[in-house]
Order: C-alpha cells, then structure tokens, then sequence
C-alpha cells in the first residue's frame, strides 16, 4: 500500500488546526536541509543546534500567531529564518567575514552566479535588497553613475558621454559612491556576504 506525502502546505494547515504531529513531519522531512545550511555557515556543532532549534521556535510561535501567509513557500521561508538567526548570532559576536571591495574582487560579482542553491539564492536576494537601499542613500549625482556602472554595464566614457560629465569626474562620482557605501555598511555593521 502507497503511503500518500502531504504537501508542506497542508502540514502546514494540519499543525495549525491542532495536529502537532504535523509539525513533527515537516521538521524530519526538513531537518537535514536546513541543519545542513546552518551548519555550513557556523562550522560549530553546538551552535549550529541552537540555531536550528531557536528557528523552530520562530516557526511555533508564527504559525500559532497565525501570521505566516501561506504561499507555498516553506522550505524557503524557514531557511529566511534561520538566515537570520545566522546573521543575528554574527553581529553578537562581531565575527562576520567582510567582504572588501578591490581590485580582484567586487560585492556585485555575488550576484551574478546563475547556479546559485536555494539556500544561496535567498541570501543573495537579500544582499541585493539591502544593496539597493544603500544604494538609495546616495547623492543622486553618484547613484547614476553607480547604477549605469553597474546595473547597465556601461563604460566610463558612456557614463561621461550620457551625463555630460568627463570621465575623470565620472571616475569620481563612482569612488564617492563606493566609499559612502561603505561608511553606511560600516557604521551600520550591515554584512553583504553569503
């Protein structure tokens, strides 16, 4: 006789409803994934098992708030959870790699890998939202620049042709840009890394 796999999405409504064995069934089918990605972020076994334990806290008390907005989307939603919890036990810590922009290596190259995990792909979607709202911050003389740098792909000497501006001052709006970006990210302690 064939078992029959309910959805997450209908797990999630069953432990919602009051079947706590629900919830039980969606963290065994989940548990390896998702320790996993923890895991392969803290590298410290103790640590990795209070992540994964406060992110099912998280999930309890969302879904018995019944403020999770059910789009089909479990899996991703607990990783975003536990994401965060990531990123929250760094700041505490004061431990998070940073990322320096230089010659060799820009934070945008982050976003351009097509092959990107699950797992990856969410923290990049968030690099990039905080990417943009960095991006807002700045003068709008160096947001252009910095958009048509890297956004449009254009040259230096496009840039300068579009704006009307020389190269050399092109050349500066874009260095500003970086440079204020990355006082906002240091004072702020906003980590752009996955």
């Amino acid at each position: 006789m064939a078992t029959i796999q309910l959805t997450d999405a209908l797990l999630v409504q069953d432990y919602v409803a009051g079947n706590e064995n629900a919830l039980a069934v969606l963290i065994k089918r989940h548990e390896s994934k998702i320790y996993g990605f923890i895991y392969s972020k803290i590298s410290d076994r103790d640590i990795s098992n209070d992540i994964f334990q406060d992110t099912f806290i998280k999930v309890i008390k969302t879904l018995k708030s019944s403020s999770y907005n059910e789009e089909g989307k479990f899996l991703p939603w607990v990783m975003r959870i536990s994401h965060n919890l990531i990123v929250d036990h760094y700041r505490k810590t004061k431990k998070m790699p940073m990322f320096r922009e230089t010659e060799e290596f820009s934070i945008f190259s982050i976003m351009s890998d097509d092959s990107l995990s699950i797992e990856n792909k969410i923290i990049s979607e968030q690099v990039e939202v905080d990417l943009k709202k960095l991006i807002e911050e700045l003068p709008a003389d160096q947001k252009e620049v910095l958009m048509m740098r890297m956004y449009q792909d254009m040259s230096f000497k496009e840039i300068s042709e579009i704006t009307g501006v020389s190269i050399n001052t092109a050349l500066g709006r874009m260095r500003y840009a970086l440079m204020n970006m990355r006082k906002v990210i240091d004072k702020h302690q906003i980590i752009l890394t996955n």
